[in-house]
């Protein structure tokens, strides 16, 4: 099936924020399965919405390349492009290498994050979750993005890597900075890539059980730089996304009567509201991206050599050739795309590291405060005006105050 020419979506504006898997039911009934639109600065590109495309597309690294070198739009892309940190030319990180040296990359980060003892990681989120939480509890009132979700991933990670415990504060603002963009962005990037090498530096003279050191230590052939770059992305990818995982998860247990139960100081539910989350309300929405190596065809589309292809994972998690109802609850279902597919997708091991994380900050919350309640009517609610990642620019609760620990866990 071939779809006539239509006029292309342009992949901004409030709907993506506020009423996104509508949105791309508009577009998939308008479009098809793969729907042209236009990034900033009306620099053209195809969506794929549909499960089946995104799977065979993820599934062909040859014929969809992570290359961004192959982009047909060069030639247009101006030098302060808003998107160039995200489609960059020429990027040494992982994200952007291909064919052999990206498995063998690939194998370097998933082996350094496997080792990681699962129970110490779950010590840590812990430890990290109650000294945040020890900070609220007294107040009575607090926002859980901008006070908790937002601080604690690095926190961990950060542990992880074998940062000192009294980098992390600044390692939590100098990422937040990166993310929030303004003046503070570039000071953020600056302060984390001097982090890295220095943490480098100290792990090289002297290694530790660690994710850099174990990435440092590989075999496989690669420079403290690389080493530097995959670390990097691995926090940046690793932070916002596991942010909002926690923040998206706890919005819906606290405007979900399913989920009631949870909020009295059960945890059976925990689980299913964050798989619920990755199925409905998944933190990473739209991800750019792959290129055509060649002439080709996709979803009755004819995609020319160097086009750029955005991987929809919300609009394919919600597509209802292979969802009968895309609006109901998926229960323990995890054939979700919201890691992506392929041998480009999140390492598993990572997936991993993410979901403790987060499952971990929402049990110590509910633990710690469990009558927590939302201090403002649901629609009230406000996500950040993006087609990439889906988070709350706040979720404002009310408690009773608690007395701190006096301590870490």
């Amino acid at each position: 099936m071939t779809h006539p020419a239509s006029a292309p979506v342009p992949l901004s504006g409030p709907r993506f924020h506020t009423e996104p898997l509508e949105l791309y039911r508009r577009i998939r009934r308008e479009h098809g399965a793969v729907a042209p639109v236009l990034l900033d600065g009306d620099v053209p590109a195809w969506l794929v919405l549909g499960y089946r495309e995104l799977h065979q597309v993820t599934s062909d690294p040859v014929l969809f390349s992570r290359d961004s070198d192959l982009w047909n739009q060069w030639d247009a892309i101006p030098a302060d492009w808003p998107l160039l940190p995200m489609i960059g030319r020429k990027q040494p990180s992982i994200l952007y290498t291909v064919g052999e040296r990206h498995r063998e990359r690939a194998g370097v980060v998933s082996g350094a994050l496997e080792a990681v003892d699962p129970f110490v990681l779950r010590q840590l989120a812990e430890r990290y979750a109650d000294e945040l939480i020890d900070a609220l509890c007294g107040k009575g009132a607090c926002d859980l993005i901008a006070e908790y979700a937002m601080l604690l991933p690095v926190r961990v990670l950060a542990a992880l890597y074998g940062f000192a415990d009294e980098q992390g504060p600044g390692l939590v603002t100098a990422m937040n900075d990166m993310i929030n963009g303004g003046a503070g962005a570039l000071d953020g990037q600056r302060h984390l890539a001097e982090s890295m090498g220095a943490l480098l530096a100290a792990k090289a003279a002297r290694p530790g059980d660690d994710v850099a050191s174990r990435m440092l230590g590989n075999t496989a052939g690669f420079t403290v730089e690389e080493v530097a770059q995959d670390l990097m992305v691995m926090m940046a990818a690793g932070h916002q996304p596991t942010a909002d995982w926690i923040g998206n998860s706890l919005r819906l247990m606290l405007t979900d009567d399913r989920f009631a139960a949870s909020l009295s100081g059960g945890r059976h539910s925990v689980g299913e509201a964050m798989n619920e989350v990755l199925w409905e309300d998944t933190p990473t929405q739209n991800v750019a991206g792959r290129w055509a190596s060649r002439d080709t065809h996709l979803g009755g589309r004819r995609i020319e050599q160097g086009d750029l292809l955005l991987l929809g994972l919300a609009a394919a998690n919600a597509d209802p050739h292979v969802r009968a109802d895309a609006g109901a609850f998926t229960g323990g279902n995890n054939a979700h795309l919201s890691f992506g597919h392929g041998e480009h997708r999140c390492p598993f091991p990572a997936q991993e590291v993410a979901e403790t994380i987060a499952r971990t900050g929402i049990e110590v919350l509910l633990d710690r405060l469990p009558d927590v309640d939302l201090a403002v009517p649901e629609d009230s609610l406000t996500r950040r005006p993006s087609p990439w990642l889906r988070g709350l620019t706040a979720l404002p609760v009310t408690y009773t105050p608690t007395p701190a620990l006096g301590g870490l866990s």
